[in-house]
């Protein structure tokens, strides 16, 4: 994806479920999710073992989740990410996120597949400093 996608689908991204998002705040997802927060996006949280984050009610699922969602940012390890692909696409998602050294080609070509834009391997956060 050039920057000029890249830049595209931050802009036209609202609502972010952070797969994986940490309640403890030196964790780089709690970091990253505070950031896009502070910039005006709608962050949900996806961690089956907390009650809310960042102030945000908590869902144990992509498919718990109540609301459209545009986009599904991954913190999880590689191995997690072909059933939340399979979330991300059955709920619709319009995009799908894989943070720096999460990286699983099958799954983000199920997700292309699917209609899904995917970035795989980068830091949403780093991106959107410097393309938006």
């Amino acid at each position: 994806m050039n920057d000029s996608d890249l830049k595209q689908l931050l802009q036209n991204t609202r609502t972010i479920a952070v797969v994986g998002l940490s309640e403890k705040p030196d964790r780089p997802s709690h970091h990253v999710a505070a950031y896009l927060q502070s910039v005006g996006y709608r962050i949900i949280p996806v961690n089956p073992s907390v009650l809310s984050i960042l102030g945000v009610r908590s869902y144990p699922t992509l498919r718990d989740i109540p609301e459209p969602v545009d986009m599904v940012d991954v913190f999880r390890r590689s191995v997690a990410v072909p059933a939340i692909a399979q979330e991300a696409i059955a709920i619709g998602a319009k995009s799908l996120w894989l943070q720096e050294g999460v990286i699983h080609e099958e799954a983000a070509a199920m997700a292309k597949a699917a209609g899904l834009q995917v970035v795989m391997d980068r830091c949403i956060l780093k991106e959107h400093e410097r393309v938006v």
